[in-house]
């Protein structure tokens, strides 16, 4: 019998119902398309950074990343999903026993093979209490059924690891045209609007900058994954282009305590 890794936060952050939810993917990609802001030379990014709480807070924002894979489907075969561990604490990366992740669109295939090539770094481990409860990789797969199809997932939560251990973790993954890398995260955390706002464009231009000095977690939830992200996308010469940056103060929460979204796109 296959082991599955169930959805856990359907019907919280996103619709449960599988028709619900795809005419609800559908219509945010639809509504971040925009035919002139495709990658320049028309191939779709190598990596994403986009936020994962609930559809109606960061959903717009998320799909201003997916909405940039264009002919992605037509190349991608693999994507390396990374992020925060929000329930759970332990060292390094966490993999996962599941041979599918499921959501109400249906079952994603595990590349076990990928997660085989990365038994012999220490600082990755096969932790399922690490993914039985995190968001943080979930909301982020009806936006990757919906745009890609087909494709293999690598699951990593990520726990207490440094940029350089998510950076190796990545260029082992790293592949060619055939692999997408997504890193999930938000910005800033329960500020006023205003302090929000400055706090997450400070944020912002460290990613776009691939600044070398690690995020912390007041800056970004993902801290940890991004910074390696940056790390690696130096190594390999890649760009980072913001493509939308609010808060949940802009889409659908009060303007007291807000949280904050960017998206962004490395090619």
């Amino acid at each position: 019998m296959s082991v599955v890794r169930r959805p856990a936060v359907a019907g919280m952050f996103y619709p449960d119902d599988p028709e619900e939810l795809r005419e609800t993917v559908e219509a945010l990609l639809a509504d971040a398309s925009d035919p002139a802001d495709t990658a320049r030379d028309g191939s779709p990014p190598k990596a994403l950074v986009a936020p994962h709480a609930g559809y109606v807070y960061s959903g717009p924002v998320a799909a201003t990343a997916y909405a940039r894979l264009g002919r992605a489907r037509e190349t991608v075969r693999r994507v390396v999903l990374l992020g925060p561990s929000h329930h759970v604490a332990f060292r390094g990366l966490a993999a996962s026993r599941a041979e599918f992740f499921e959501t109400p669109l249906g079952r994603i295939a595990v590349d076990t093979r990928a997660l085989a090539e990365l038994a012999d770094l220490p600082q990755v481990q096969v932790l399922d209490a690490a993914h039985a409860r995190e968001h943080s990789l979930e909301v982020h797969l009806p936006f990757l059924q919906v745009a890609l199809r087909d494709f293999q997932l690598v699951p990593l939560v990520v726990g207490d690891a440094t940029a350089a251990e998510v950076a190796q973790v990545l260029e082992r993954l790293w592949g060619g045209p055939e692999t997408l890398i997504v890193v999930s995260s938000d910005l800033s955390h329960y500020h006023d609007y205003a302090t929000a706002r400055r706090l997450d464009r400070e944020t912002s231009r460290f990613i776009q900058d691939l600044s070398p000095v690690p995020l912390h977690g007041e800056q970004a939830c993902g801290c940890r994954p991004v910074s390696g992200l940056l790390q690696a996308a130096r190594d390999h010469g890649l760009q980072a282009r913001l493509l939308d940056l609010r808060s949940s103060g802009d889409t659908a929460g009060p303007r007291d305590r807000v949280v904050g979204y960017g998206a962004y796109a490395f090619a």
